[in-house]
């Protein structure tokens, strides 16, 4: 098996002919032979350039709009034969098959034509057929064929040519082929997952993932952990989409922080400007105002402790008075549908603050999927993609809540959705007051969210914690009245929560009791 082997006829057949003639050339300044089809074919010959049409090589022409064209032994013979095996030469020689040293096939635009909202004919078209087979058949014969899926697949092939002779490493040919596989498995996952979509089949009997490197990043959650960020190829506005003006480069719990600010913000939609501070993956502020500078201070002062260091997310162009604000404390992230120039330039006095402008904002009540990697299996599950409305809500006590304690419910209940399980918030004026987190009691969340609302009037001075006249929210039911009392004894004077437990007339009788409005959901939102 040789360890570098020359290319002497290459494939050529791309989709996105950005940079095809400058490769094409170089390729033929090294005495390479220039195989192509269609499109290809034609740009190339446009250029002035020799070219071998694929239905000369295979004494074909192509059919049926394009589908056929290089299924053909002249053209699988050429990428599969091993140059190693007598038997092989021998067979090659006997069916005049000429060996393909080198292909460079960018696939049909499947994932960005369904992203366009493309009908379903459409999609069916721009799903590639010779494409993969020729990517897989070249990339199986790996040792001796340097297979090139992107620019960059060419333009490093084509730099080694340049410094030897116009050969290739067979090490090199073997890592493209690697990435080769990978990204054709990219590929039929995302058509098998947008065919299941189009079925609706929400259990196929198989499923594949997949996505391009967007990122290595220097470590995972922890500096002992290696770590990378893929795209996926949606579309849905978010970290992955995002644009970063400035700052560091993201880092892994950088990326999953904005992540959940970003779908947090989008959940609070945009009928007025909204805020959301997120430390660890949970809200530690969360508000609504009459500005961004509004929302941010009142999202602020729900946590203004944990707030450092933490995630910035606006609903809203960010603008310089807003900017000023948020460079107040250190903040590692915002990000926001887009940012004026006064914004901008605060920002760039802060260097390593990083700022992304995602042009849109994530749609709460979109269907998407989420995975979950278990030891030796994958959990697959629908994005929580649950809303309910006030008319949706089913008051359970002797006194109903009013509309103003209503509006502050389905914020509330907005905001729990998004933290993590055990999750008690207590809201006001729309606006978190205090957030209890990720706990194995509900009492415990209940009471953490009001000390946490203690410890936020002390550190600004406040007589009282602003829990006092605020409601509650709990994103599963309370197993007993404990819970709901200790949402009272903060201050609560109405809670939502989703009922369904055995004690629900426990909790209710509770409710009365104490004075305040329960409304029953019949929705949970557990989130680990």
């Amino acid at each position: 098996m040789s360890e570098r082997f020359t290319i002497r006829r290459a494939l050529l057949s791309v989709s996105d002919k950005e940079g095809l003639v400058e490769y094409a050339q170089r390729l033929a300044s090294h005495g390479v032979e220039l195989v192509s089809t269609g499109g290809t074919s034609r740009t190339l010959k446009d250029a002035g350039l020799d070219v071998l049409d694929v239905a000369d090589l295979t004494g074909f022409p192509e059919m049926m709009d394009g589908r056929v064209k290089t299924l053909h032994p002249a053209v699988h013979g050429g990428l599969l034969f091993r140059r190693d095996l007598e038997s092989h030469q021998k067979d090659a020689e006997r069916h005049g098959i000429q060996p393909i040293d080198l292909v460079y096939i960018n696939l049909y635009p499947f994932e960005a034509t369904v992203a366009s909202g493309a009908d379903f004919d459409d999609c069916i078209e721009n799903i590639d057929i010779g494409g993969p087979a020729m990517l897989r058949a070249a990339a199986k014969n790996g040792h001796s064929v340097a297979v090139c899926t992107d620019a960059d697949d060419v333009a490093a092939v084509l730099a080694e040519m340049d410094d030897n002779d116009g050969s290739v490493a067979s090490e090199h040919s073997r890592k493209l082929a690697a990435k080769t596989y990978a990204r054709t498995a990219a590929y039929d996952a995302a058509i098998s997952g947008w065919y299941a979509e189009q079925l609706d089949e929400t259990a196929p009997d198989w499923v594949g993932f997949g996505g391009g490197l967007a990122q290595s990043l220097r470590y995972g959650e922890n500096p002992h952990q290696s770590a990378a960020f893929y795209r996926s190829g949606g579309k849905r506005p978010g970290v992955a989409n995002a644009r970063q003006v400035q700052g560091k480069e993201l880092s892994y719990n950088n990326i999953n922080d904005t992540d959940a600010a970003y779908e947090l913000i989008g959940e609070l939609g945009e009928d007025a400007p909204a805020v959301a501070i997120i430390k660890h993956a949970n809200p530690c502020g969360v508000a609504l105002g009459e500005s961004p500078i509004d929302a941010y201070r009142e999202a602020l002062s729900c946590d203004p402790t944990s707030a450092f260091g933490g995630i910035v997310a606006l609903n809203r162009m960010l603008d310089s008075e807003t900017a000023e604000e948020i460079t107040k404390i250190f903040t590692e992230v915002v990000i926001a549908p887009g940012a004026d120039e006064g914004a901008l330039a605060v920002f760039e006095k802060k260097k390593n603050l990083r700022l992304l402008l995602a042009n849109g904002l994530p749609d709460p009540a979109a269907k998407g999927r989420t995975v979950k990697t278990v030891a030796g299996g994958l959990l697959v599950q629908d994005r929580d993609f649950g809303r309910l409305t006030k008319d949706e809500l089913r008051v359970v006590t002797e006194k109903e809540p009013d509309e103003s304690q209503l509006e502050d419910l389905l914020f509330a209940w907005r905001v729990a959705k998004h933290v993590k399980s055990n999750t008690i918030v207590y809201a006001k004026d729309r606006a978190t007051v205090g957030i209890g987190a990720g706990q194995m009691s509900r009492i415990d969340s209940a009471r953490i969210a009001a000390r946490k609302a203690e410890d936020a009037a002390e550190a600004a001075g406040w007589d009282a914690p602003r829990t006092k006249g605020c409601v509650a929210a709990s994103d599963a039911f309370f197993p007993f009245p404990d819970g709901l009392l200790q949402a009272a004894s903060a201050g609560a004077t109405a809670v939502i929560q989703p009922g369904g437990s055995i004690r629900d007339d426990e909790v209710i009788a509770a409710a009365n009791e104490a004075g305040i409005a329960m409304v029953f959901t019949g929705m949970r939102h557990f989130r680990h």
